[in-house]
């Protein structure tokens, strides 16, 4: 094989190496400074690379919050997926995702303070959360579960609820319940009965687990560090 053929594999690799290098410069320094405070200038520094090389990955301090967020909802959807993918019901693998997402962002702020600024969930349709939670909910319209509602609507509830709760938790004094509280309202407003609601808001739930070297455990890390 000609060496030439590994040439366009090669590029790729080292693109990917600089882009996960500027993530995880840009990821500890919003993890000491906030999200907020992030900086092109700091992220060059930091990744010790020029301005150009910087722009080529992204055009402005937003992409790359938003490409963060991105991945961190990703592995925020992977911790999850032990505790919610043995649920039958619909509506339960809803609470429980609801619930399990905002203990995370209640022990751990930063995370919140990424997914509000980036206006979490972003709108790609190819991310995670709209094809793992987006099925479901669609499925639940489908079959009765939820209420009869545009499958953009019930997103819409879900997302527009998850931000509200996580910029409420990382700036309010909020109730221990307030997890709970959330999942009900959702569960209320996709059609569920306001007893069986909180029924299945409230039953026992484990934190749940990060995966060792992934970026959400590196934010935690270097949060906690």
């Amino acid at each position: 094989m000609n060496s030439a053929d590994h040439r366009p594999r090669v590029a790729a690799e080292r693109r990917e190496r600089m882009r996960a290098r500027l993530l995880e410069c840009a990821l500890s320094l919003a993890a000491a400074k906030g999200p907020e405070r992030l900086s092109i200038d700091d992220v060059i520094a930091a990744a010790e690379v020029s301005r150009g090389t910087f722009y080529k990955y992204f055009d402005s301090p937003d992409s790359l919050v938003q490409a963060l967020a991105v991945e961190l909802t990703n592995a925020v959807i992977r911790s999850l997926h032990p505790l919610v993918e043995p649920l039958d019901d619909l509506a339960e693998r809803m609470a429980t995702g609801v619930r399990a997402t905002l203990r995370l962002v209640r022990a751990y702020p930063v995370l919140g303070a990424f997914m509000v600024r980036a206006g979490w969930p972003v709108s790609e349709r190819t991310q995670q959360f709209f094809v793992v939670v987006g099925a479901d909910l669609r499925k639940g319209i489908r079959q009765g579960r939820f209420a009869r509602m545009h499958g953009e609507v019930a997103l819409n509830v879900l997302a527009g609820s998850m931000v509200g709760a996580m910029h409420s938790i990382t700036h309010e004094r909020v109730p221990r319940d307030f997890a709970e509280q959330t999942a009900i309202a959702i569960l209320r407003a996709l059609g569920l009965p306001e007893q069986e609601a909180a029924e299945l808001a409230t039953r026992p739930l484990a934190m749940p687990s990060i995966e060792p070297g992934a970026l959400l455990w590196r934010l935690i890390e270097e949060r906690d560090a």
